[in-house]
């Protein structure tokens, strides 16, 4: 071909065959890459095709919705979604191929099928449910222990988000006057970069995680494409993973993303969230006074119970001691009427005379009655300083029992260095009964972490 074609000329003749081989309008499947208003009103995108992997793009192209077709399709969009038109969203729109000799290749958009990107979102929230639960990893943060006083809060938010400041207020001004302190990672929680700053917040909590109990994932009200940044598989993993328990406010009444979902906790407003930690707070405080009163309950009883026993051998002593003064009693006048029958046959046969043998006789039960009268008194003695030392005896054991039972107390062995290790709610005492990989809890008396059994 000899002739010659301005670009102008060549500009048209694409134009033409294009709008030849393509007079009608289509409904075309993309994806929103890119989307600008003007001031004029008008809404310019740029619309994509994506391979399985979701990565590489296969085709790309520029589309525009002129301001008196975009008003109407952008509300009637909204109204049946529950979202705004923007970057990320999988649509089907009616299209008419447009060429123009200066902007090149674009689609005119006229018309927009709400219910396809509703079951797109639908179909995409049920495949990052199913992923988590193949994986194995939808229910671990809810397997997490809980600590029995979440004072620590590491609160992942935005400072300026009302839900933020509601959080702060409602849990700083509890009636029962519960301590809480609570640690911003100020957060971006909506848009493109939400994913990327909520991992990064979770990332630097990681990196301090023995200064919290919790870690609080919360914001303001908002519309529904606000909550569906959450609905996000790379946000969801990272909260199943988490050592600490974590715990959503988002702020929907009606609806739950998929981060709520594999939460340990997942509850509808920041205020919620508040008063969950310090409805936890007063279960700790009960179970306390609870264990205290068990305590002091069981220290009473085993002193009434060492005092019984006191009391017991003092009522067995008393009747033996009167037996054995008894017994010595019979034993002196027996020898008592020995020594006189003796006396009075060494008279005899000696022929003294009475008035002597009395006086030796007398002598000789004097002398002996005193050694008898020593013995009585110093047996008497011996049973008292038994009685005496029996008592101080079981007093000493009774202080004793009840300095273990101080040394025993919950709070004073944890204080001594020693910690409490369980699985599930139940304390190992063997290494038996936990297998590797299994999440457990050592209690220490500031707090407890959790451990993976390697």
């Amino acid at each position: 071909m000899t002739e010659k074609l301005s670009l102008t000329e060549l500009q048209l003749i694409i134009k033409d065959s294009l709008y030849l081989a393509l007079p009608d309008m289509y409904w075309v499947t993309a994806e929103i890459t890119e989307i600008k208003e003007n001031s004029a009103g008008h809404c310019y995108l740029e619309l994509v095709e994506k391979n399985s992997d979701e990565k590489n793009v296969r085709a790309r192209v520029k589309a525009i919705i002129w301001s008196n077709r975009y008003r109407f399709l952008k509300s009637f969009f909204e109204n049946i979604t529950g979202e705004s038109l923007n970057e990320g969203l999988k649509i089907l729109v009616k299209v008419k191929v447009e060429y123009h000799e200066i902007y090149g290749l674009s689609l005119i958009i006229t018309d927009i099928d709400p219910s396809y990107t509703i079951g797109e979102m639908a179909m995409k929230r049920q495949l990052i449910i199913k992923r988590l639960e193949e994986e194995g990893v939808f229910t671990m943060n809810k397997e997490v222990d809980f600590p029995v006083a979440p004072q620590r809060i590491a609160v992942i938010s935005s400072k300026n988000a009302a839900g933020y400041s509601d959080f702060i207020n409602h849990l700083t001004g509890n009636n029962s006057g519960y301590v809480f302190y609570t640690f911003l990672i100020e957060t971006v929680m909506q848009g493109i970069e939400t994913e990327q700053s909520i991992m990064k917040a979770l990332d630097k909590i990681a990196l301090n995680i023995s200064l919290f109990d919790v870690v609080v994932i919360i914001r303001g009200g908002g519309s529904q494409s606000d909550l569906s940044w959450f609905d996000n598989y790379n946000i969801a993993y990272y909260v199943t993973q988490y050592p600490l328990p974590v715990i959503t406010g988002i702020g929907h009444e009606k609806d739950t993303s998929v981060t709520d979902m594999v939460a340990f906790q997942s509850l509808k407003t920041p205020t919620a969230v508040a008063d969950y930690l310090i409805d936890r707070m007063t279960e700790a405080e009960n179970n306390i006074m609870e264990l205290s009163t068990g305590i002091t309950n069981i220290s009473q009883n085993i002193i009434e119970k060492n005092r019984n026993l006191i009391d017991t051998f003092r009522m067995k002593l008393i009747p033996v001691a009167r037996l054995m003064i008894s017994d010595i009693k019979e034993d002196i006048s027996g020898k008592i009427i020995e020594i006189i029958n003796i006396g009075k046959e060494s008279v005899v046969r000696a022929g003294l005379s009475p008035a002597n043998q009395k006086s030796r006789l007398t002598s000789a039960v004097r002398s002996y009655s005193s050694i008898k009268e020593s013995e009585l008194k110093r047996n008497r003695y011996d049973l008292i300083s038994l009685s005496s030392n029996t008592l101080k005896i079981n007093n000493i054991n009774i202080a004793g029992l009840q300095n273990t039972l101080e040394m025993l107390r919950p709070e004073k062995v944890l204080g001594r260095g020693y910690t409490i290790t369980s699985y599930k709610g139940k304390i190992l005492k063997s290494c038996d009964e936990i297998k590797t990989d299994e999440i457990i809890n050592t209690q220490f008396q500031d707090g407890s972490i959790s451990s993976k059994v390697v």
